[in-house]
């Protein structure tokens, strides 16, 4: 597996594999062609299916536009063999002779792909092992932590990096409880979480700490909706649902900040895992893929934080996934903000609960983690492309014939 590096990544949102992911492949084109008289670049199947609305044309634009005229084909209706998420660069000489053609793809949480076996990553395979039986059955027999393997495969140096992520995590909750109004768009939706979290401080604890926790999703959900900075965890579109939780835990149990970068490194193992034998992608999943993940990362690191057992973290991180398989991934106008938004804020107590229940077993189950995930692989295969962030089946389909 990658380094956590490729999975928490610090970003514009509103799409790690709409907006983040192609913005990557247009710097890297436009690296190699900085003289171009001009760029064509084609989308293909969900990338143009619901791209305007997670702004892939201006993410692409606004880099390859200062260097020359760049024009941008839609089809919608083309899926390339790969992955849905296909894009075809091609670069023109002073005489409009062509100089270069690159299909890359986005496949899920800012990575990008060249095709099968080719992703282009920049840390090279870090972790030994690949499923979360393997490292549950190591830290059985050394008596270590999830985290300490992280520690052991990525070195001292990871720690800084989480320290930059958490850092980042806790900004986006905070600026987003600032921000009031109008998200961009056309389905003129206000923010909620400034609301949210007012009303929460009116309740009594049991109520007010689940609202609270319902706001700091929403105020993170929502500055990505707004193009705001946040970290893939592991996607954009899914990105509330760890600062949500870990936020709240932070400041309502007072976990120290090692404490939380131990639950990071954890959670990261889990997403990992799903990255590496499955998917994160919600064009090729569906939002089992990113909601779902995020519940399992988020759950797994809650059971961290109150000393869950290896096998107990197993088992939240299962519940946090099996319970968000099939879901789909149809944002209403293509953006990332019904049912998305509201996705997160479910799957952060979603999280919470899965902690609880686990942490009331002694860890033992018939269905593991590694299980769900070949399940959510092929459930992910069996789902029809307009219910995978095409905008063209499900709730937005519904909603557009209104």
């Amino acid at each position: 597996m990658k380094s956590l590096r490729e999975l928490y990544k610090i970003g514009k949102g509103p799409s790690s594999s709409h907006t983040m992911g192609p913005n990557k492949a247009a710097q890297i084109f436009a690296g190699r062609h900085p003289d171009a008289a001009r760029f064509e670049v084609t989308l293909y199947g969900s990338l143009a299916a619901t791209g305007k609305g997670h702004m892939t044309d201006v993410a692409i634009a606004e880099v390859l536009e200062p260097i020359a005229p760049a024009v941008i084909f839609w089809k919608p209706e083309t899926f390339l063999d790969y992955h849905p998420n296909g894009m075809l660069f091609k670069a023109f000489g002073p005489e409009d002779a062509l100089r270069e053609e690159w299909t890359v793809y986005s496949i899920g949480g800012g990575a990008l792909s060249e095709g099968p076996g080719r992703e282009m990553s920049s840390s090279g395979e870090v972790f030994g092992m690949n499923t979360l039986t393997e490292i549950t059955e190591w830290c059985d027999a050394t008596g270590r932590s999830y985290w300490e393997y992280v520690d052991q495969c990525e070195g001292p140096g990871i720690w800084d990096y989480l320290q930059t992520v958490w850092e980042a995590m806790k900004a986006s909750v905070e600026r987003g409880l600032e921000m009031e109004g109008r998200l961009p768009g056309p389905l003129n939706l206000a923010r909620k979480a400034a609301t949210y979290h007012v009303k929460a401080m009116g309740y009594q604890p049991n109520l007010r700490s689940r609202g609270l926790v319902f706001a700091y999703a929403l105020a993170v959900s929502e500055e990505n909706a707004s193009g705001g900075i946040i970290v893939t965890a592991p996607t954009c579109g899914s990105s509330g649902v760890m600062p949500g939780v870990l936020y709240h835990l932070a400041h309502g149990h007072s976990f120290s900040d090692i404490k939380i970068l131990h639950a990071l490194a954890t959670a990261g193992i889990v997403g990992n895992v799903v990255k590496q034998n499955a998917s994160i992608s919600g064009a090729e999943v569906g939002c089992q893929g990113e909601v779902g993940v995020a519940c399992a990362m988020a759950s797994a690191a809650a059971c961290q934080l109150f000393g869950g057992s290896p096998s107990q973290i197993e088992y939240a991180a299962e519940m946090g996934l099996e319970h968000h398989l099939g879901m789909t991934c149809d944002p209403v106008c293509g953006l990332v903000q019904i049912p998305c938004i509201e996705r997160n804020a479910f799957a952060a107590t979603r999280a919470l609960d899965s902690e609880i229940y686990a942490t009331f077993s002694d860890g033992k189950h018939r269905i593991s983690f590694d299980h769900v995930v070949e399940v959510m692989k092929q459930t992910g295969k069996d789902l029809p492309s307009l219910y995978k962030e095409t905008s063209a089946g499900g709730l937005a389909l519904r909603y557009n014939r209104k």
